[in-house]
């Protein structure tokens, strides 16, 4: 193994370094591991800013130590530094709070993006820059954006900004690559000269024509394919995506015989904990599991796929010598009773401490300087609704998905592009509340500007409502500090008790078993009887859970979000009907995932755009 000191002042020979590359996309805190040669980062600009001039690269989020850690193995890396970089991660890596002006045109020469750009880039970059190889570091090469050749704007001035920016914090020695669909429509906007073009495509696709396209932008140089996809991704409500190994492997065999350079995308699955998915247009948010059918799964699982495509490998490159590391073993912990501990307006107070902002029209949640999460929004019935009076989001504008009561009575569910009317009941002068979820933003195509929250007005009957009360909910917050106070001692005396139906936070916790050793071990969480929601361990926010739509029926737990020395406290936050009042008030933790349920499917076949992108952007 080399250590940094070992590196010092190489200098890379690009045009001769030959190198199969391995993708480990570190995708939050995704767990899994492997010997490789060539690993590749993202950097989500978002993950590390997620406030306008405030960094963050500490604990999971220290970027340099990772890096070091990669030196000391001998694990040569190439980062994607973006600053777009899809993936589908939420706004494609783009921190919200570019939005707050509205009029902004992202990735682009737009002087206010060009602006937020800079200054993070003067962040990163000089972070980065000690870990480069010639200078004794492990990166080898670094993406500059991300497909640009599928975006609208195809300005070139905003790519030789960006290389321009890249050239003068990292120096002239680094490789500075860009990747772009295999066609030379693609790469007519997304490549640059100065910036080494490589392609990405999929199995099945044609070898050969493939890299004449790149040829077409690199006569000379070698032959990469970036993404050649081991999987695909997910939506919810759809089916999970699996890619046969052997469609794959072929593929892969085709590559490798023709002397080109690959990374498997994705190599290990990911987890898309808390609230960093993406989604695609038409509106189709991704669920938290991002396994990808990627030959190591989401928790690092050996998988068929992992064997055959390392038998492809072994046809060209001397494998490592010794056993494979084994499947990390996992725990079925059993069932762990839950109870209700308050509903969303029984803790109101302390869930929105600074009290609610009074707009005469609904705000988003970037005037709200709420990036994430959920907003409640409260206005009051302007007449009486004896009988069932329609309530609709007319120009479509609840984004995403809005959780209705009356006087804490449940009315039903608006959802962006598919429920945009619902009828409600209620007196004059009743609090309406409307709990908006932010489902994930938009990260690839022309959408990324992607508003959250209410954003356009919603009527009564023909009546616009207007005089809100609105509460930005930090429930991470309270549940990380103060939430057993919170839920265990609600202000209940100006509310009654309310009935299941309404978004309500339930509590229980989990005893690692004593007298087994190597715990605790990774596991699973299964929901059954509950409808759709959100679930924490230890402070920690595992992510969504959506059972009543799937795929993904069991969430991923990873072994160090668990204690034995300690009850590991869970709250949950379901947000439509829980099995509490008819059945068993439970979740239950099982050794083996279940992300492929065969539920309905809101449709067989996948969008136009995400079949192109299968293709390889044809």
């Amino acid at each position: 193994m080399k250590n940094r000191q070992h590196r010092k002042k190489k200098k890379l020979n690009f045009s001769k370094f030959r190198v199969l590359y391995f993708f480990s996309y570190l995708k939050t805190l995704a767990c899994g591991g492997m010997i490789q040669s060539v690993t590749l980062w993202y950097v989500p600009w978002n993950y590390h800013e997620p406030q306008m001039g405030t960094y963050d690269f500490f604990g999971g989020k220290d970027l340099q130590y990772f890096l070091q850690l990669a030196n000391d193995t001998g694990l040569l890396v190439i980062l994607r530094a973006g600053p777009y970089i899809c993936a589908e991660w939420d706004m494609g890596g783009l921190p919200a709070w570019l939005l707050e002006k509205k009029s902004i045109v992202l990735r682009s020469s737009d002087s206010d993006y060009l602006e937020a750009v800079e200054r993070w880039m003067g962040v990163l970059l000089p972070k980065m820059r000690p870990y480069l190889y010639q200078n004794g570091g492990p990166i080898i090469m670094v993406q500059v954006e991300n497909e640009y050749g599928s975006y609208f704007a195809c300005d070139y001035n905003y790519l030789r900004f960006l290389l321009k920016l890249f050239r003068l914090h990292l120096g002239d020695e680094v490789v500075l690559f860009t990747t772009d669909g295999a066609s030379q429509f693609h790469l007519k906007c997304g490549a640059l000269q100065g910036l080494y073009a490589t392609v990405d495509f999929a199995p099945g696709a044609n070898v050969t024509a493939a890299f004449l396209a790149q040829r077409s932008s690199e006569p000379k140089g070698p032959l990469v394919n970036s993404e050649f996809y081991t999987g695909w991704l997910d939506h919810w409500g759809h089916h999970h995506s699996v890619v046969p190994a052997q469609t794959i492997a072929k593929t892969l065999n085709e590559i490798l015989a023709s002397g080109a350079n690959v990374n498997l995308y994705m190599f290990i699955g990911g987890t898309n904990f808390a609230y960093w998915n993406g989604a695609n247009m038409p509106y189709m948010p991704q669920p938290t599991s991002y396994d990808y059918d990627a030959p190591l799964s989401e928790a690092g699982d050996l998988t068929e796929k992992y064997f055959a495509l390392r038998k492809v490998i072994g046809m060209y490159k001397q494998l490592p010598e010794g056993l494979t590391p084994p499947t990390t073993p996992k725990f079925a912990y059993g069932k762990v009773r839950l109870q209700k501990a308050g509903t969303v307006l029984e803790v109101l107070d302390g869930l929105s401490r600074s009290g609610p902002v009074r707009s005469t029209y609904p705000l988003t949640f970037v005037e709200l300087k709420q990036y994430f999460g959920y907003v409640l929004y409260r206005t009051t019935l302007p007449k009486n609704c004896v009988e069932p009076t329609p309530l609709s989001s007319p120009l479509n504008g609840v984004h995403d998905r809005a959780y209705v009561s009356v006087d804490g009575v449940p009315q039903g569910v608006l959802e962006r592009d598919k429920s945009l009317k619902i009828n409600i009941t209620g007196q004059a002068g009743a609090n309406l509340d409307i709990l908006v979820e932010n489902m994930g933003r938009v990260n690839f195509g022309r959408y990324n500007n992607d508003f959250k929250g209410l954003v356009s007005n919603l009527t009564l009957a023909q009546d616009v409502l207007v005089g809100w009360e609105i509460y930005p909910l930090d429930i991470d917050g309270a549940v990380n500090y103060d939430i057993i106070y919170l839920l265990h001692h609600p202000k209940r005396s100006a509310i009654k008790e309310l009935s299941y139906e309404v978004p309500t936070f339930y509590t229980g916790t989990l005893s690692i078993p004593g007298g087994i050793p190597d715990l605790p071990q990774d596991t699973y969480v299964n929901f059954p009887g509950w409808t759709k929601g959100q679930i924490w361990i230890n402070g920690f926010n595992l992510g969504r859970y959506w059972p009543a739509r799937g795929p993904q029926l069991t969430l991923y737990v990873p072994r160090n979000v668990l204690v034995a020395s300690a009850p590991n406290n869970i709250t949950v936050l379901e947000l439509e009907h829980s099995p509490c009042s008819t059945q068993a008030c439970e979740i239950e933790f099982v050794d083996e995932p279940n992300i492929n349920a065969t539920l309905q499917h809101e449709t067989d076949k996948p969008p136009l755009f995400v079949r192109e992108l299968w293709m390889g952007h044809l």
